[in-house]
């Protein structure tokens, strides 16, 4: 009978206000000198009808007390269904429960997908850096025999360690990105101090191709996070080296935009809507075999986070120009 110590407490109030009026009508009848018979009679009835009241009460709220426990059975089984309401402040709080259910279930929701993504990214990683590493172990497998051999060969190990750097950089970005943490530091910066950074880390890939570089200072200040704007202009120039065989990558500043434009193998019209998607890789991509999909994604998911904003015009066979608009 646990419940009646639950139904007591719950309505304890209410019996303290009801023993107290009885007791004032007590003394009122008392000190008008009514004969005690007359006043014991009334007292027997009020406190008749108030037990006949908190018998009633208790009794719906045993009702309640059942319902509710086999709505949590029903729930555990997968078949809930929320009791009818007796009154406006049990529907609200049904209401309550539905809309915190319904969030409930979105969070979950958006988390399995976040996780899916998470994975999906980790598994074409793996594949990814699996390459170079594949690489790198055929070069020292094989002895140089000559000092010119050597050298070739120690270029190419390097080579492949930079596209680890690479793979493993954009990895840790897409974490930081996806994980909810804000650590954008906006202040004002030289634009030409950001370029330096990422054309300099990119050198020796330009060399390697003997693609040549179009580059004057810009003289422009914008207000950005230093580190994912270095971050995003090394993800443009790895694409414009990537899909450039031959010619130049031109870096300048046209009516407030930030351009870096190749002279690369270009974009389809049809791809080109759709290059900033999450994990589309287009033409060029499938063609490549190595492309995630990930890197313009994640530069417009900065710049967008960074207030900025980036185009895409592109002419296949003629070259591409991606735009930051500040």
């Amino acid at each position: 009978m646990w419940w009646i110590k639950e139904y007591i407490k719950r309505r304890c109030v209410g019996m303290f206000l009801g023993l107290t009026d009885i007791a004032v009508f007590v003394i009122v009848l008392f000190l008008y000198r009514l004969p005690l018979e007359a006043v014991g009679y009334a007292v027997g009835l009020c406190l008749v009808l108030a037990i006949l009241v908190f018998l009633v009460d208790g009794i719906r709220y045993y009702r309640k007390v059942q319902e509710l426990s086999w709505q949590m059975k029903a729930i555990r089984n997968g078949a809930e269904q929320f009791p009818k309401p007796k009154d406006m402040q049990e529907q609200l709080y049904q209401e309550l429960l539905e809309i915190s259910k319904q969030e409930r279930v979105e969070q979950v929701s958006a988390l399995m997908r976040e996780k899916k993504d998470v994975i999906d990214y980790f598994t074409l990683w793996t594949h990814q850096i699996k390459t170079p590493i594949a690489a790198m172990d055929l070069l020292l497998q094989h002895q140089a025999s000559e000092e010119q051999s050597y050298y070739e060969q120690k270029k190419q190990v390097q080579a492949e360690l930079f596209k680890i750097e690479q793979y493993v950089d954009m990895v840790l970005q897409y974490l930081r990105l996806t994980d909810g943490v804000n650590d954008f530091v906006l202040k004002e910066y030289h634009l030409d101090d950001m370029i330096r950074q990422a054309v300099r880390k990119y050198a020796p890939m330009f060399i390697r191709k003997k693609l040549s570089v179009e580059y004057e200072p810009v003289n422009f200040k914008v207000v950005t996070d230093e580190k994912w704007m270095v971050f995003v202009l090394e993800q443009l120039l790895s694409n414009a080296v990537k899909y450039t065989a031959a010619g130049v990558v031109c870096i300048y500043v046209k009516k407030g935009c930030l351009v870096v434009e190749d002279t690369g193998i270009g974009i389809l019209p049809e791809d080109q809507p759709r290059v900033f998607d999450k994990g589309y890789t287009g033409y060029n991509g499938r063609n490549d075999k190595k492309a995630s999909g990930i890197g313009l994604y994640l530069v417009k998911e900065i710049l967008n986070r960074l207030g900025h904003k980036i185009q895409v015009e592109s002419e296949p066979g003629v070259g591409t120009r991606m735009k930051i608009v500040f």
